[in-house]
């Protein structure tokens, strides 16, 4: 669930004759990167970022995702997730992914609001998948600027809704750091541990692209 939010970005906001940068393409045959004690350092795309103690990460789809109702990637998919973090007992969870972007798109912040905001109609369309077409009504709240170190452009989107018994919020964070776009999904369940949201937003905040020299 979810994970077709990534579609609607792939290319960016594209409108331009000629190409602003060289074409880029992801080679999943590099390593996401290196996990050392709560902390990871991207290789494959350079960012870091960090987690509490208690939180698990790892480059590896975790089984969690799958009973939240997460597509399984297949190896062989032409863009991988660099990482997942998520709190085991909570199911609380966040999941950073990075893509190369278009030769011809060109961001601005208004751009990455937009993008960030068409992202609710594929939220719409997968709870109508999961749960039936109008089962689950999510509220949605209004799409905010968001800051994360190193990255030139960014925005927040999240919802509420109430499945399976339980009230969810699922939000999405889009940005852009030359040249790659950022995916920032998270799920976090509202009678979970009391300190998830807290540590969710401390991770977000620990995210860091560096650019390459």
């Amino acid at each position: 669930m979810m994970m077709t939010i990534l579609l609607v970005f792939l290319f960016g906001c594209a409108g331009l004759r000629f190409p602003v940068r060289p074409a880029l393409k992801e080679d999943i045959t590099v390593p996401a990167g290196k996990i050392e004690g709560n902390q990871f350092t991207g290789i494959r795309y350079s960012f870091k970022v960090s987690v509490p103690p208690h939180w698990k990460i790892t480059t590896e789809f975790p089984d969690l995702l799958e009973e939240l109702g997460y597509d399984r990637p297949f190896s062989t998919d032409p863009e991988q997730t660099e990482l997942y973090a998520l709190n085991p007992e909570t199911k609380t969870n966040i999941t950073f992914d990075l893509s190369p972007t278009g030769r011809y798109t060109r961001f601005n912040q208004g751009k990455i609001e937009w993008a960030t905001s068409v992202a609710a109609e594929s939220m719409v369309a997968e709870l109508d998948k999961e749960f039936g077409k109008g089962v689950v009504k999510p509220d949605f709240f209004p799409t905010e600027p968001y800051s994360l170190k190193g990255v030139q452009f960014a925005a927040k989107k999240y919802a509420t809704y109430k499945a399976r018994g339980e009230k969810w919020e699922q939000g999405w964070i889009y940005g852009f750091a030359e040249p790659y776009q950022i995916f920032i999904i998270y799920l976090i369940k509202e009678s979970g541990d009391a300190n998830d949201r807290q540590d969710m937003k401390k991770i977000i905040d620990s995210f860091e692209f560096i650019k390459k020299k």
